[in-house]
């Protein structure tokens, strides 16, 4: 059998790799323009992140006096960035390397890059616009016309679709989404009526679970068609690091931005109360507990950080998956140089 990887593999993948390189280049151009800092911020973490779904690889560092201490394999480099924030700077992005466990298809690897920025006293929108300006610069970068994948397609210059998470549950799940949720928290008996007969409701399920099956069954397949949606105003249940909105406990500043189904980027209007980010935080580290039967620490100099930063936004793009659709590729491990060897794909 032979292996995952192969020197007329790696040929096969070249010009997709040629078309990484344009890209990187193009959209290290625009930070330029727009007098952006690229940082380094380190891989190995206290804590890898907070959120209940993300799993990271674990390993120990061995200190001068053979004592070891455990540190994770970053999921993403949001607390490293919002340090430097807090810190100072202004205007940030990097081209990160992150790590995580579970994670394998074809829009899926444990290892990938993530293009992560932020803009300091920024609304989100601005962040919205910048991911827009990007991936168009992606697709001329290239000198593709139009983004496909699974037999969607969309056009990376046209004008964005504009959609609250609301509006595309009543639009595609006939559901009234905010009527289940109060003061900020999800009424579990409420959504699982309204989902009755759309999708499957075990009975652990959580009003985040069952919210998620909905997104993904129902939504989300109707996402980024012919040309890109910016999916906005998430519930405020499901914005674990974004500020809710003013006048609308229910809703947060999340937005995330879609092409041909795929999920680019997961932005917001970043949270800044230092108190309500460890409440939430504990929380999502209970229900990790409860699942999987692991939990990871907080790192206390990242909420230290959320209280002496300034207002935020930021975004994470999926650097790898828009590589993908900028190049033509039709799965993630064509873009990437060295990609996990002797694995097989599955359809995720």
């Amino acid at each position: 059998m032979s292996p995952f990887w192969s020197p007329s593999r790696h040929l096969d993948r070249q010009p997709f790799l040629q078309a990484r390189g344009a890209i990187t280049g193009a959209l290290r151009g625009f930070f330029a323009e727009q007098a952006f800092v690229e940082v380094e911020t380190s891989v190995l973490q206290v804590s890898p992140g907070n959120e209940t779904h993300l799993h990271a690889p674990r390993t120990e560092i061995m200190r001068p006096d053979g004592s070891r201490v455990s540190r994770y394999l970053r999921t993403s480099p949001e607390f490293a960035c919002k340090k430097l924030l807090a810190a100072g700077e202004t205007r940030i992005f990097e081209f990160a390397r992150v790590f995580r466990d579970r994670e394998r298809g074809d829009l899926h690897l444990p290892e990938f890059t993530m293009l992560e920025w932020y803009r300091a006293d920024a609304p989100y929108d601005a962040i919205m616009a910048d991911c827009v300006v990007l991936i168009a610069r992606a697709a001329q970068a290239t000198g593709i016309g139009t983004f496909a994948f699974r037999g969607r397609t969309a056009d990376p210059f046209a004008e964005p679709e504009l959609v609250t998470v609301a509006g595309a549950f009543e639009q595609f799940a006939e559901i009234d989404l905010l009527a289940t949720i109060s003061g900020g928290e999800g009424d579990r008996a409420a959504l699982a009526r309204a989902a009755a007969g759309k999708i499957r409701v075990a009975e652990d399920d959580t009003w985040s679970d069952i919210f998620s099956k909905l997104l993904v069954e129902h939504v989300e397949p109707h996402l980024g068609q012919g040309r890109l949606t910016i999916l906005f105003e998430y519930p405020s249940p499901e914005a674990a690091l974004a500020r809710v909105k003013a006048g609308d406990p229910r809703v947060a500043e999340r937005f995330e931005v879609y092409a041909c189904g795929v999920e680019l980027a997961n932005g917001f209007g970043e949270l800044t109360d230092a108190d309500e980010q460890r409440k939430r935080f504990t929380q999502s580290m209970a229900e990790k507990q409860r699942r999987y039967g692991e939990a990871y620490p907080l790192d206390e100099d990242f909420l230290a950080a959320v209280a002496a930063m300034p207002e935020a936004s930021g975004v994470a793009l999926g650097f790898d998956r828009l590589v993908m659709l900028a190049s033509g590729a039709s799965r993630i491990d064509q873009v990437v140089w060295t990609p996990p060897t002797n694995e097989t794909l599955s359809e995720t």
